[in-house]
């Protein structure tokens, strides 16, 4: 290629870039909004990000067959609970928040020894309660269809990057690591706990 043929490229692009077509920043007039709403809302709440990392972490810690049924079954969970929240409203305690953080933050801080059914078993109420807790408020701006799919696209991505990394993990510093990070997370449920039960 010779150099008046490279300036000439070069030209034509400089043109090209210089012409945009129309953007769109923040996506939501192409639809994809209301994925992101529950994606970030996923991410946003500690009550509900929380337990799904403990449950990772427990997975992660039981091995590979456990990380991947946990890997299935929390999004299906948290699609099936949320299809029933949109239409079933449910007025719980804020106590009710703690119960999960404290329950999966104490088996990965144990390293419970649980079958694979009983993960699965697990995975799927957990993944259920989330999602039936998360889209039952009515005026939730990320409730409805795509913001659950958002967040469960959120859990498909959380659960096996962290059961991975413990998996891969071999020394005992690691488990220890991990057990502590759960024992971390019912702690923030007992707080909680405490918190929502405080006389006004």
């Amino acid at each position: 290629m010779t150099a008046a043929e490279r300036r000439g490229l070069l030209l034509a692009g400089l043109l090209i870039a210089a012409l945009p077509a129309r953007a769109a920043g923040h996506l939501v007039s192409t639809g994809l909004g209301p994925v992101y709403d529950g994606l970030t809302h996923l991410l946003l709440s500690p009550e509900e990000l929380l337990p799904a990392v403990a449950l990772a972490l427990l997975a992660g810690l039981r091995g590979a067959v456990h990380g991947r049924r946990a890997l299935l079954l929390l999004p299906a969970g948290w699609l099936a609970g949320g299809a029933i929240g949109a239409s079933l409203p449910l007025d719980a305690g804020p106590w009710v928040a703690a119960l999960p953080l404290l329950a999966t933050g104490a088996l990965a801080a144990a390293d419970a020894p649980l079958r694979p059914v009983a993960t699965a078993l697990l995975a799927l109420a957990l993944g259920a309660w989330l999602g039936l807790r998360s889209s039952a408020a009515a005026d939730a701006p990320w409730a409805g269809w795509l913001a659950l799919a958002g967040a469960a696209a959120a859990l498909f991505m959380l659960v096996p990057i962290v059961a991975a990394l413990v998996v891969s993990r071999r020394a005992a510093w690691a488990r220890v690591a991990a057990r502590v990070a759960g024992s971390w997370i019912a702690a923030v449920g007992l707080l909680q706990l405490g918190w929502s039960l405080r006389p006004d």
